[in-house]
């Protein structure tokens, strides 16, 4: 039983005497971590003695499915089991241990498809980028450095904010695991890594020249429905799902409000509608249930991405997305002297700290702020706002040509 120091590229070249069918190495860094090598492949276990004196062995997983990092933290907490007077695997033998494709697969499925409208997300992000690599894996084996290593791989080709969404993903599903009380698992390995927190809140609303070429450009697109689909969320706010989902039976004609049952917070919430809002809803044709229906198939819009795109490139606004039109819808508000609590409510945020995303005031309202404050510090410095006043005249002299 050769005892080595374990590095991967040494163990990766280790093979069998072909005298023996196997042959174990034990680890010089970790006591009892063992890379048991056979001519088909090689397995990690921890060897051990438990209190009874006797030797026993436990697998940790295949050397090409799990890093020596991860398997030496384990093994490292085995040992600091031990010496605290607790065999790290006398308990967790009296009951099998659940495997991460099966937890996902048995348990998490079916809680999802019941309780997540975005279920078939996560089922896409388990089948094309945690399965391959966690599929086989016990789950109290998971380690955070393989985790870290998932979600590093990960952001080598896409936006950190989809890399965040994985590792929320596996927290959620962790944590449900360990709330179910999952055998032998004791802890989330998220837990200690943090999110990479992506600036996606993009400062880009319209400004009233833009939306005037917007208007433009839709009443020019093929697509009939894309100018009341627009105008609409520009009044009221909300979402494109919301809308494209609105119903005629959801409008309070009388008390000028909009029912939203699904929606983001799983809530129901009232929008209130503006009379220019009232009075779009009125010049709508009632086709059907649905406010917005598609006249060639007799459905509502699913999508509308494509005329859409077409109106935006139009009228010169390549970089607006449809969701820029509720910022501005906030930003109008808060340009327009509305309180961000006002702005909450109507956009149906749970949180204020999300309503500030989208409380941004326009340029000239800040220099009007600022300048408001310079020449009240003016007067109390004992120069009489003589700036403020010198622009003022300038401003006058400029009228006068």
């Amino acid at each position: 039983m050769p005892k080595i120091h374990f590095d991967e590229k040494l163990l990766a070249s280790l093979t069998p005497p072909e005298s023996k069918r196997k042959i174990d190495f034990f680890d010089t860094e970790i006591r009892g971590l063992m890379l048991e090598v056979r001519k088909k492949g090689k397995t990690y276990y921890f060897r051990y003695q438990d209190f009874a004196h006797k030797t026993r062995q436990k697998r940790l997983g295949r050397f090409s499915e799990i890093s020596l990092c991860s398997v030496r933290q384990i093994a490292s907490q085995a040992r600091k089991n031990l010496a605290l007077g607790r065999d790290p695997y006398c308990q967790r033998d009296s009951q099998p241990e659940i495997l991460f494709g099966e937890f996902v697969h048995t348990i998490y499925y079916p809680y999802i498809k019941q309780h997540k409208r975005s279920y078939k997300t996560d089922e896409s992000l388990l089948r094309n980028h945690i399965l391959p690599l966690f599929n086989q894996r016990p789950m109290q084996l998971i380690m955070p450095s393989e985790i870290v290593a998932l979600l590093a791989s990960h952001s080598l080709n896409h936006a950190p904010a989809s890399t965040d969404r994985l590792l929320i993903l596996l927290r959620y599903i962790f944590n449900l695991a360990l709330k179910w009380n999952i055998p032998h698992l004791s802890k989330n390995p998220t837990a200690t890594i943090p999110l990479l927190k992506p600036d996606n809140a993009k400062e880009r609303f319209l400004t009233i020249k833009e939306t005037k070429k917007l208007y433009i450009a839709l009443r020019k697109s093929n697509n009939k429905k894309l100018f009341f689909i627009i105008y609409f969320l520009l009044l009221t706010g909300a979402r494109r799902g919301e809308v494209l989902r609105a119903k005629w039976e959801d409008i309070n004609f009388e008390n000028r409000e909009w029912r939203i049952e699904r929606n983001k917070t799983k809530k129901v919430r009232y929008v209130p509608l503006s009379f220019e809002a009232m009075e779009l809803l009125r010049s709508l044709p009632r086709e059907g249930n649905y406010l917005f229906l598609n006249s060639k198939t007799k459905r509502p819009f699913r999508n509308i991405y494509y005329s859409w795109n077409s109106a935006r490139q139009v009228a010169g606004l390549s970089d607006v997305r449809i969701h820029d039109l509720r910022h501005s819808f906030a930003s109008f508000l808060v340009n327009g002297g509305k309180s961000l609590y006002e702005v909450q409510k109507i956009l149906g945020h749970t949180q204020l700290k999300t309503t500030q995303r989208y409380a941004h005031l326009s340029q000239d309202t800040l220099l009007k702020a600022v300048d408001f404050i310079g020449a009240q510090v003016g007067v109390l410095m004992g120069g009489n706002g003589m700036v403020s006043s010198k622009v003022k005249n300038n401003k006058s002299a400029q009228n006068k040509i």
